[in-house]
């Protein structure tokens, strides 16, 4: 496949490098930085051309004529719209992805048929909002006291949650084997891997959940709540939240739980203060830094159940949230865009370290990969992937439809974590389960570099189409 990509900034460049390792794809990036194209060309088996995305001269020197997949991925909505509206009509390139941050692009409906939004305009054949991506993630963390992280699969009727084990957890110090004794009757999960000490155990019946552990399960979303309440003691709900930073994301983000949570909102920029207070109707909105101890002890800092730190600093978000916890937040979620900082952070004086690059980058790779690939979940810093895939066909046209789990040889590194057909979610652990087509499986990557051998499997064959 002949890909085209516009823009090598942290975006651009990991998803190039995702591509690049796969057999069969052709890459070419297209940037207005020279230095960053030659530190790509010298590292990743891709090819490179300077210029401007949004101009046709340079998309047609970079093989758009005959490109299969255009990733615009600047930093400009503006470049990254225009070159797929050029892509369409001019070169013909069969599909078209855009990133897009700016909010008014999608909140403008259209008076079409299907009431889409001013997007279509511009023949782009998926957006990526990573403004809407990282609300929905904090939105998900925020419903559970203690998740470091959730993620939502099969319309929501599944949910994988990462959470660390405490003392007081009714699993803690026992067997997972156990669980069920514990759980009410009909509540099921599927424990699919666990971290100790930054090193992965794969679980079995026999395994031991020690405090400390990093353990990754799934459930159907109803259960999850009971299935957290036995891996660390009772804890008081989210009930005030104070948000560092009025911009795209502590708007959407207030203004979709202020009628739930007690919300306190810190911004800096006077004018968009007082634009926040005219469009919030719950929340209280305060003129100032996040940073300024004299204005959070006078909020009740210490009475804050969780601070999230959401401005477009990195710098500003991280003393914010050491300041914030400090002073005595309870929790503390920060939004930090450089990678290199988030192995630092997390899991030390800040709780939870959100990425919004990495958030964004699993989106792009839900909408490329091979097979029918729903969604695409980097974790671990991105050396780990949560994957959700339908399957397809019938026994003859496909390796996995009509035959139990047990029967399938998975790639090294490739966990069933849970099956979802129609309302019903089939655990992992529940091997005579046979797959249909249709179905939603969920899978636990621990290693990338099976993914190709997993799309594979995921493939129908030709006599499907036939």
């Amino acid at each position: 496949m002949k890909i085209l990509i516009l823009g090598s900034g942290q975006v651009g460049s990991t998803v190039a490098q995702n591509l690049a390792s796969l057999p069969g794809n052709d890459v070419t990036i297209v940037d207005i930085n020279e230095k960053a194209l030659q530190n790509l060309s010298s590292r990743l088996d891709v090819q490179t051309m300077l210029g401007n995305g949004a101009s046709p001269f340079v998309l047609r020197r970079a093989g758009a004529a005959d490109a299969d997949l255009l990733l615009a991925l600047t930093r400009s909505d503006e470049t990254n719209i225009v070159a797929c509206k050029m892509a369409a009509d001019l070169f013909n390139i069969p599909s078209r992805i855009a990133r897009v941050r700016s909010t008014d692009y999608l909140d403008y409906r259209t008076e079409s048929e299907d009431n889409g939004n001013s997007l279509d305009l511009f023949d782009i054949t998926e957006s990526i909002s990573p403004e809407q991506l990282v609300t929905e993630r904090l939105v998900g963390l925020l419903s559970y006291t203690s998740a470091l992280q959730v993620l939502r699969f099969a319309d929501d009727k599944a949910r994988m949650v990462i959470v660390q084990a405490r003392k007081g957890g009714l699993l803690v110090n026992r067997e997972i084997s156990q669980i069920n004794r514990h759980l009410p009757e009909g509540v099921d999960c599927q424990i699919c891997a666990i971290y100790r000490n930054n090193h992965l155990i794969v679980p079995s019946a026999q395994t031991v959940i020690i405090e400390g552990d990093e353990v990754f399960f799934v459930a159907g979303t109803e259960n999850v709540a009971a299935i957290m309440r036995e891996l660390r003691p009772r804890e008081q709900s989210n009930r005030r939240i104070m948000i560092a930073g009025g911009g795209n994301i502590g708007y959407r983000l207030a203004k979709q739980l202020e009628n739930q949570y007690d919300i306190k909102i810190i911004e800096y920029n006077r004018n968009r203060a007082e634009w926040l207070a005219e469009h919030l109707d719950n929340t209280l909105v305060l003129q100032g830094t996040a940073t300024d101890e004299t204005l959070l002890d006078e909020e009740y800092i210490d009475e804050i159940d969780v601070f999230c730190a959401l401005t477009n600093d990195d710098e500003s978000n991280i003393m914010s949230s050491l300041l914030a916890k400090n002073r005595g937040a309870k929790r503390v979620i920060t939004i930090v865009n450089r990678s290199s900082y988030v192995d630092l952070l997390e899991g030390n004086k800040i709780d939870i370290v959100v990425s919004p690059h990495l958030i964004t980058i699993g989106s792009i790779l839900a909408h490329i990969r091979r097979g029918d690939v729903v969604a695409v979940h980097p974790l671990r810093r991105g050396t780990a992937e949560a994957i959700e895939v339908v399957v397809h066909g019938d026994k003859h046209t496909s390796s996995l439809v009509g035959r139990r789990v047990s029967e399938i040889k998975w790639p090294s590194g490739c966990h069933f974590a849970a099956l979802v057909r129609d309302n019903e979610v089939v655990m992992g652990h529940k091997e005579d389960a046979v797959m249909e087509d249709g179905d939603h499986i969920i899978f636990f990557v621990s290693r990338r570099r099976v993914l190709r051998e997993l799309e594979k499997l995921i493939e129908v064959k030709m006599g499907f189409f036939g």
